[in-house]
């Protein structure tokens, strides 16, 4: 019942308030995030992503996330780089982890353009959780509690969705407060 009260509501929004929901920047990391802007260009304004910011940088990833897209991305924020067990994020960084670093952070993007109403659709229609297939090969989960949306990685590991549909040029970020990993 909850669900379908919050699917009227985003397609309320949708209908009659489109133009205006398209261009409207977000708040993140206390920076704006323009829809004109592609993914990069607004991450590296945002205070509570200089860890994805640097860690993108890395992996030789930038180019690939200024490309046209679409791509669907779960960025984890400084503090959820934080939750990982010290020195995790320093080991990942060194260049011989190279690869392992690629395939994490690609394991947070999804080809195409999914906001939130697009997932929300997608659990219903999957009664209750929808599988979405990353970049890297791997598999995410989305499911609802309440009003929140969260990811389950292939561990087992869950992430809350804490800003949605920061929409880009290239696609949408979606801001989660934990980092979701690859089966290993």
């Amino acid at each position: 019942m909850k669900t379908r009260k919050f699917l009227s509501i985003a397609l309320m929004t949708l209908v009659f308030g489109t133009a205006s929901f398209a261009q409207k920047s977000v708040m993140v990391g206390g920076a704006a995030m323009y829809p004109t802007k592609n993914i990069v260009e607004n991450a590296v304004n945002s205070k509570d992503h200089t860890t994805l910011v640097a860690a993108v940088k890395a992996a030789g990833l930038v180019e690939t996330l200024q490309s046209k897209g679409p791509f669907t991305v779960f960025a984890p924020t400084n503090a959820a780089f934080d939750k990982l067990p010290q020195g995790t994020v320093d080991t990942l960084l060194k260049p011989e982890n190279l690869k392992m670093l690629q395939t994490i952070l690609t394991y947070h993007v999804v080809a195409g353009k999914m906001n939130a109403m697009d997932i929300a659709k997608a659990i219903k229609k999957g009664n209750g959780k929808a599988t979405m297939k990353t970049v890297s090969g791997g598999t995410l989960t989305a499911w609802m509690k309440g009003k929140d949306l969260y990811i389950t990685d292939e561990n087992g590991g869950k992430s809350k969705v804490t800003i949605a549909d920061v929409n880009q040029s290239n696609g949408v970020i979606h801001v989660i407060d934990a980092v979701v990993l690859p089966k290993q």
